[in-house]
């Protein structure tokens, strides 16, 4: 399989697009480099801005580049884009409507060994809860190409999540991205796993090792949090027998609460376990080791099914 960053990705869809569109822009916060986008910066020094470590500045220019007819795109750490900067991105973008670009780089725990200054995992609960403002999370570079396409042709605001580290690929070819529809990878009535991000590729491995024991396993990707795909939710609680939501993510706010939600205004008796970070300090180590300290790996997730997944007898469908 392929192993590559969704932010390399992104890097190459701006380039190919500033190619022939004179109003695109990008914006670092001293992180060009986090983010890979030094080609773009070499190959187009003038439509790159860099506002150093200033969070809440890059969010207020970009808002006055998308007002004088710009189409900016910011990339900055997700942990400082959506906290230090909140208030410009409620106001100067969504409440303006302005059509602005953000891209939370390095985010949940990519920057693991930093610990949880460095950590986003309330970036989605409070920009979900941002009235128009999309939220978005691709789970590999198929499509992370996909999500930037469309963020090339839509003039609404958006905060879009990418982690640091190389993923695995999900897909085997470029999907057809529709904002606010989620996307069932696997087929299965025995458990839907429902994931979002970089999760999606750790739901797959799960459903192969629990297709080794005999569990079918549904998976279901939500690359869009906001707007929110409800009837896929729904379908999963009427035709399964468990729902086990995945995210690099606190357990409040994010993909578990918005199927929480859904769960609650339908009549049904499904179980729906959150899979995310406690509410603590995540531990500091690399992505991998907090994963699975928090039940978060294949292992984990395959484990928490086997405990968890009622038998005929118990299943209230």
């Amino acid at each position: 399989m392929n192993k590559i960053a969704n932010r390399q990705v992104m890097c190459e869809v701006l380039m190919k697009e500033a190619e022939n569109e004179s109003d695109l822009v990008v914006l670092t916060s001293d992180s060009r480099g986090s983010a890979s986008l030094g080609a773009f910066a070499e190959k187009f020094p003038e439509r790159l801005v860099e506002t150093g470590i200033a969070e809440q500045n890059i969010v207020g220019i970009a808002a006055g580049l998308a007002h004088s007819g710009k189409r900016p795109f910011v990339a900055s750490p997700a942990c400082f884009l959506s906290m230090r900067s909140i208030e410009q991105v409620k106001v100067d973008v969504a409440y303006s409507g302005m059509n602005v670009k953000l891209i939370g780089i390095s985010g949940g725990v990519s920057y693991g060994a930093l610990g949880m200054s460095h950590h986003s995992l309330q970036d989605i609960a409070v920009t979900r809860a941002i009235p128009n403002l999309e939220v978005i999370l691709p789970a590999d570079r198929l499509e992370t190409e996909a999500i930037f396409e469309y963020l090339l042709t839509s003039d609404k605001p958006a905060y879009i999540r990418l982690g640091r580290n190389a993923v695995e690929d999900c897909y085997t070819e470029k999907p057809t991205f529709e904002i606010g529809k989620a996307v069932t990878l696997r087929e299965g009535n025995d458990v839907a796993l429902l994931a979002t991000g970089e999760m999606v590729r750790v739901a797959l491995d799960a459903q192969e090792a629990l297709k080794a024991k005999g569990i079918q396993a549904r998976v279901i990707n939500f690359p869009t949090i906001k707007p929110f795909d409800q009837a896929v939710v729904k379908q999963a609680l009427l035709e399964t027998k468990l729902l086990i939501s995945l995210e690099e993510h606190s357990i409040y706010g994010g993909l578990g609460a918005a199927v929480s939600e859904v769960a609650s205004n339908t009549s049904t008796s499904i179980r729906h376990l959150i899979l995310g970070i406690p509410d603590e300090p995540a531990i500091a180590g690399t992505s991998q080791e907090i994963f699975a300290h928090y039940g978060l790996s294949a292992e984990g997730v395959t484990e928490t099914v086997i405990q968890n997944l009622p038998t005929d007898k118990e299943d209230k469908r």
